[in-house]
């Protein structure tokens, strides 16, 4: 018999109360994210009546059809925080923007400056996530930033540009994200986890704006990003099951 969501989220919160064990770390400190992106919305009231209150989501189309009818089906259940975690193609930041309360990929200057703009147009002060590529893949979208540390060609426009994103006060930046490479040794997955957080601190060094958060680790690594500083860990196989494409 398959699990039910409810289980399976109780499964992922036991696994983050160990790994914040390990850290010397509170589960308090960990925001759970269900990524339900091409799940029914069945599977995400039973994820609200199991006591999970974000969701994320990666295509505007999809989100706008769910956000009524979940809106109009609360009852007593409290509304969810929607989460985008996918690519945000230019032409849609104002509909993301409208759509969801926190963006995790905010994965260029160019892109912040638009957001920006439209959020002294909106009047609004949307919560952000600087997107890093730490792992260095092409496949990945985010601020260059393999082997940061070790290499000035790298971390010199990388500072730069966070430099300039950080400047736009029409933004609520929480703090940064990344994703490991796919499949990796556990060392290579920490190595990246464990970059992106020197990267946090690197920045609180030199910026008075506050980083609070990381948003890394997922389904198959999120107890190794807990280990490595993530408060915020994207989880949708774990709970959701399978997606059909």
């Amino acid at each position: 018999m398959t699990d039910s969501i409810a289980d399976n989220i109780q499964r992922i919160r036991d696994k983050i109360s160990d790994a914040c064990a390990r850290a010397n770390r509170r589960p308090e400190e960990i925001t759970l994210v269900g990524v339900s992106k091409r799940k029914p919305i069945t599977d995400i009231f039973q994820a609200l009546d199991a006591g999970l209150q974000h969701f994320g989501e990666n295509r505007v189309k999809e989100v706008r059809q769910k956000i009524p009818v979940v809106s109009e089906n609360l009852q007593e259940r409290p509304a969810p925080i929607w989460h985008m975690v996918g690519h945000v193609q230019s032409r849609k930041a104002k509909d993301v923007l409208s759509l969801f309360q926190t963006t995790h990929s905010l994965d260029s200057l160019k892109l912040a400056q638009k957001m920006s703009r439209i959020a002294v147009e909106k009047e609004l002060q949307p919560q952000v996530f600087i997107q890093v590529n730490i792992s260095g893949e092409d496949q990945k979208y985010g601020l260059p930033a393999a082997n940061w540390q070790q290499d000035a060609a790298v971390r010199e426009p990388l500072l730069a540009d966070l430099a300039q994103i950080l400047a736009l006060e029409a933004l609520d930046i929480r703090g940064l994200m990344t994703m490991a490479p796919y499949g990796a040794p556990e060392d290579e997955v920490r190595a990246v986890f464990a970059s992106l957080a020197a990267l946090q601190a690197e920045l609180a060094g030199q910026s008075a704006a506050p980083l609070p958060e990381l948003s890394m680790g997922m389904t198959d690594d999120y107890p190794i990003a807990i280990e490595e500083g993530a408060t915020v860990i994207r989880v949708g196989r774990a709970i959701f099951g399978e997606r059909r494409y």
